[in-house]
């Protein structure tokens, strides 16, 4: 995971070269800095040690009535919706 950001901006370009997109990678992403705001920020707690923090976390949302089920999935929000045949 050494080079996440460079791995990132490659699929990135990749993405929109097939989209028939151009755009400057390092202009779009770059440089990345750190919100000195949210370096406390963590998930501790939300779960049990050893649970499934996803589970958890969808736990929340449902209780505080931010859970929606219509929403599309991250694929269809990056592809675009399936295509049904």
């Amino acid at each position: 995971m050494a080079n996440q950001p460079e791995e990132t901006v490659g699929v990135l370009r990749a993405m929109w070269a097939a989209s028939g997109q151009r755009a400057d990678a390092d202009e779009a992403c770059g440089p990345q800095k750190s919100c000195k705001n949210m370096k406390d920020v963590t998930f501790d707690g939300l779960a049990e040690p050893g649970s499934d923090l996803g589970a958890a976390w969808r736990e929340k949302l449902r209780r505080e009535g931010k859970l929606g089920t219509s929403a599309p999935s991250i694929r269809e929000l990056v592809l675009g919706p399936a295509e049904t045949q």
